[in-house]
């Protein structure tokens, strides 16, 4: 079963940056999609971005393209979201989440089996 730990959240002013770190252990990470999903107070969980472990693509929500970069390092099994010029309304509880296969844009949460924690990402004025 795959396992994953978010870390990385906190407080940041607006227009600051946060790095977001998403650590997977156990079984299950072969040819995955690795994502980022965020919750906001009152709101559903949305998609944030994604980075398929099978080749090069990265995917982002249309609100975070040009801010949010997603990488990944193969070797320690890790994701990163780095957020810059960050936003009010970019404060949410931010979950990192895996599923066996590609991305596509009518993926949902359901469609991820794996799940961190979550990791709060306040930003200030």
């Amino acid at each position: 079963q795959a396992q994953l730990v978010e870390s990385g959240g906190g407080l940041a002013q607006a227009g600051g940056s946060l790095r977001l770190s998403c650590s997977g252990s156990g079984g299950g990470f072969s040819r995955h999609t690795r994502a980022w999903f965020r919750q906001a107070p009152g709101k559903g969980r949305e998609f944030v971005a994604a980075i398929y472990f099978g080749g090069d693509g990265t995917y982002y929500a249309d609100s975070v393209k040009g801010r949010f970069t997603i990488s990944r390092d193969n070797a320690d099994n890790t994701v990163y979201l780095q957020m810059n010029s960050l936003k009010l309304e970019d404060t949410a509880v931010y979950y990192c989440a895996a599923r066996n296969g590609g991305w596509n844009p009518f993926l949902g949460v359901t469609d991820f089996g794996s799940w961190g924690q979550g990791t709060q990402v306040t930003v200030s004025s």
